[in-house]
């Protein structure tokens, strides 16, 4: 079992930065791929980034070099650095966990989900 508790979200104005956090707890957080998914009001959740457990990382094409997502293992947490923000990123950001899944950009590879948390960006 694996518990995330996500932070970091916040209201910002367009071009600001943020971190967001995802803290887990439970046994061989090492183990798992790690992803971000967010979900703005009226659309279905899509996907961010993941970070696999080797540390690898994979975005959605059209966040790439803007998003950066890291992990530190001895913090069993793992981080999406956000730089200019626009208003089209609003949404609830989630952390979530696999162990077993292959593309990793689909909600239905993840065995543990966060609670979200909002991020607001004003024009």
């Amino acid at each position: 079992q694996v518990q995330l508790v996500e932070s970091g979200g916040g209201l910002v104005q367009a071009g600001d930065s943020l971190r967001l956090s995802c803290a887990a707890s439970g046994r061989s957080f090492s183990n798992y791929h790690m992803g971000w998914f967010r979900q703005a009001p009226g659309k279905e959740r899509e996907f961010v980034a993941v970070i696999r457990w080797n540390g690898n990382g994979y975005y959605a094409d059209s966040l790439k070099g803007r998003f950066t997502i890291s992990r530190d293992n001895a913090k069993n947490t793992v981080y999406l650095r956000m730089n200019s923000l626009r208003p089209e990123d609003t949404a609830v950001y989630y952390c979530a966990a696999s162990r077993t899944g292959w593309t990793l950009n689909k909600p239905n590879e993840y065995d543990y989900w966060g609670q979200g948390t909002q991020v607001t960006v004003s024009s």
